[in-house]
């Protein structure tokens, strides 16, 4: 592995973790006209929507990287790992994870589509005589 190839990986998974943040911090977002258009105050979690698009695709990143096909997981590790690091430790005493509804669906819409491009990296991998057989 090439320090390109490191650089290029820690990237992915400094840009997991940051998305993890962002998606944690916009999950809250109601339509009631103060960011979102007004629509009766409905809870909006559009950052679901983003995480079940950006993290398969980091996974599939990380998988090009021409390294074994057991780091395609890191994105979805990093994502995790920055998730729950916000559940245990509140910055300043603040409650960033809402419990609701909301969390568990960004939980579920983010890990779900990125563990299914996992199983499938790792398929191809195996098809290819790059698995470890059995």
């Amino acid at each position: 592995m090439t320090g390109a190839q490191r650089a290029r990986y820690a990237g992915l998974l400094a840009l997991s973790a940051l998305l993890a943040v962002y998606e944690l911090l916009f999950l809250p977002l109601r339509l009631d006209g103060t960011v979102l258009p007004k629509l009766g105050d409905l809870p909006f979690p559009v950052t679901v929507l983003v995480a079940a698009f950006t993290l398969p695709w980091l996974v599939v990143r990380a998988s090009r990287l021409k390294m074994k096909a057991s780091v395609a997981a890191g994105p979805l590790y990093a994502w995790l790992a920055a998730l729950f690091a916000f559940i245990v430790v509140t910055p300043g005493g603040d409650t960033v994870v809402i419990a609701d509804w909301r969390t568990l669906l960004l939980l579920a819409g983010g890990a779900f589509p990125a563990t299914v491009k996992i199983g499938d990296v790792l398929a191809r991998s195996a098809g290819k005589g790059g698995g470890s057989g059995g």
